[in-house]
């Protein structure tokens, strides 16, 4: 019998960052929540990220995120935390909601750190949402799906708590696509 998704690992990750540009902005949190594929929270992580410049340095829409200059100050470098969360990606599916986003500023992060992140076959819980409604009819934003599934979502763009929610809609999302075998999933189209 082909591997079932119910005892696959994914690691649902959501990141803040200081910005929408990944090539001038940078990460200041990063939330993971492994789960099982029945959305059993097997670990739950998160850790701001310190500036590269100790002295100047943008932490962009504080209303929106809630991370103020005073946080990221003392936070761990990114080598650090790029170590920590390739530990927690290594033998899991990565998943995010909009993961393009969140891979592309997790790449420039790691690679300014010197870690190789393990991210094959990213799944994208908002390509797996707006696939459910081809005619766009529905709000496929992660607020607006935890709403749909009775999901509660604490503290909005906070990197652990959207990870958290992004976690409890995965499985929604894959039964409603009927998938209950790895190879059903679908991926991110690779890129380097």
């Amino acid at each position: 019998m082909p591997d079932l998704v119910s005892a696959q690992r994914f690691a649902v990750v959501d990141v803040e960052t200081s910005g929408l540009r990944v090539q001038r902005h940078h990460v200041l949190q990063v939330g993971v929540v492994v789960v099982d594929g029945t959305g059993a929270v097997l670990e739950r992580w998160s850790s701001l990220v310190a500036p590269r410049s100790r002295w100047w340095f943008r932490v962009g829409p504080t209303k929106l995120h809630g991370i103020h200059r005073r946080d990221v100050r003392t936070a761990p470098a990114a080598p650090q935390v790029m170590a920590q969360l390739a530990a927690r990606l290594h033998g899991a599916r990565f998943v995010a909601h909009n993961a393009e986003f969140d891979i592309a500023f997790l790449r420039k992060a790691a690679a300014g750190a010197g870690v190789e992140l393990p991210i094959a076959e990213p799944l994208c819980t908002l390509r797996l949402s707006r696939q459910l409604d081809p005619q766009r009819q529905l709000s496929h934003r992660l607020a607006d799906l935890c709403a749909r599934y009775d999901i509660q979502l604490t503290r909005p763009h906070d990197a652990l708590a959207d990870a958290d929610a992004t976690a409890a809609v995965l499985p929604h999302l894959l039964q409603a696509h009927g998938i209950v075998r790895v190879d059903q999933l679908p991926s991110l189209p690779a890129r380097s």
